[in-house]
């Protein structure tokens, strides 16, 4: 699984990584993450404001600071949408 952060890096943006860390961590999923900080690759996405949080390449979140428990439902969709694209 692939989550990206999108943002320049600000306070917000480490704590958006750190929840879906324990997130990914909480349900078991091998994920890779990575920050995207320039704005012409964050404004590929649908974004209005930062921080953002990417999830196999959709767009999940935007402009706040995302729940544990929501990170961990987005994770599980993204990897039952994983599974049923591979069946």
């Amino acid at each position: 699984m692939n989550i990206a952060i999108l943002g320049p890096g600000c306070m917000n943006c480490h704590k958006v990584e750190a929840i879906a860390k324990a997130a990914a961590e909480e349900v078991a999923v091998e994920a890779t993450f990575q920050h995207i900080t320039s704005m012409a690759e964050i404004t590929q996405y649908p974004i209005l404001r930062t921080p953002g949080l990417v999830i196999n390449g959709q767009l999940v979140m935007s402009g706040r600071i995302p729940t544990k428990a929501e990170v961990i439902a987005w994770i599980r969709t993204a990897a039952e949408a994983a599974k049923e694209q591979k069946a």
